[in-house]
């Protein structure tokens, strides 16, 4: 089985059980802040569900349908993540609030505090192994999945805290005060990972540190070509995508012409894993104030 699948049913299910943990001990104390946590928790659930399937399906090779593959799944599961982080974050500052408002007092606090900081293990070590495979297999499903867990670690921690704080001074207005600030986190998560996610969707040019490698690969070959334009970028899912046009002198061989355009195409799918050069040709127009070629003798206009 792929290794991306793998991992994201390991993510399906600890997330089912922390879940079930913590719904149960947040029913018993009557803590507002661990049933945010539960429902963060499903949030990472349903979240680890998408992620399932769509790196199951992003890893489809191409076909038909989808002549540039299937990797643009992983970004619409980005997305709706990020829109069911919105609606977790939402929900908890709601009950947060009515919260505040009646009052009420949490029981079993320290009950509480060790149910947040197992789970905060857990996740740790879940999403640790999530980034690892994510950054392996340049998946943008996973990393959302493991940015999941990474916040449910820290959100957990400030949790377990609050409870503890609370059962050594029994200022019950701090589990509230503690949702609320568990869903701004969330909230500016959210936000981060909709912009990672959505801007592939939209063809969003790859990064100015991938693009200069792109540059230096297509520049190691100028000896051969006269000038290069019309550099274009785009990514989907973990396939990058790059498409050039190349000026040749007039009387090169189409031949000639053709292996270097192999050579850089090799060269860029060394620097950059997992991407396709589209490389068009084109002649000279004899402007050689401009050319590369134009005080050598491969330039016939010299």
């Amino acid at each position: 089985m792929d290794e991306k699948v793998k991992t994201a049913r390991l993510s399906i299910i600890s997330n089912a059980c922390l879940i079930t943990m913590k719904l149960i001990v947040g029913i018993i104390t009557g803590s507002v802040s661990i049933l945010s946590e539960a429902i963060h928790s499903t949030m990472d659930l349903i979240a680890a569900i998408i992620s399932f399937f769509s790196v199951k399906i992003s890893s489809k090779p191409a076909d038909a349908e989808h002549p540039y593959g299937h990797g643009k799944f992983e970004n619409v599961s980005g997305v709706i993540e990020a829109l069911l982080i919105f609606a977790a974050s939402i929900w908890i500052i709601v009950e947060a609030i009515k919260k505040i408002v009646s009052g009420g007092e949490v029981s079993s606090s320290s009950l509480g505090f060790f149910v947040m900081f197992f789970s905060a293990a857990i996740n740790f070590l879940v999403s640790k192994r999530l980034y690892k495979v994510a950054k392996k297999n340049d998946s943008i499903a996973l990393e959302a999945d493991a940015l999941h867990l990474k916040t449910d670690v820290y959100t957990s921690l400030g949790v377990g805290v609050g409870l503890f704080l609370i059962w050594i001074t029994k200022l019950h207005f701090l589990d509230p005060v503690i949702a609320l600030i568990v869903a701004l986190f969330i909230l500016k998560e959210a936000l981060c990972l909709l912009k990672k996610a959505f801007n592939p969707l939209v063809d969003v040019k790859l990064s100015d540190k991938e693009i200069s490698i792109v540059k230096d690969c297509i520049s190691k070959y100028s000896s051969g070509y006269c000038n290069f334009h019309k550099l274009r970028t785009r990514k989907s899912g973990n396939k990058r995508y790059v498409d050039v046009h190349l000026v040749f002198p007039e009387d090169m061989h189409i031949k000639d012409a053709h292996k270097l355009c192999d050579d850089i195409e090799n060269e860029m799918s060394h620097s950059l894993q997992n991407t396709e050069v589209m490389i068009h040709l084109e002649s000279c127009d004899d402007k050689c104030t401009s050319c590369r070629l134009a005080d050598t003798t491969k330039c016939k206009n010299r």
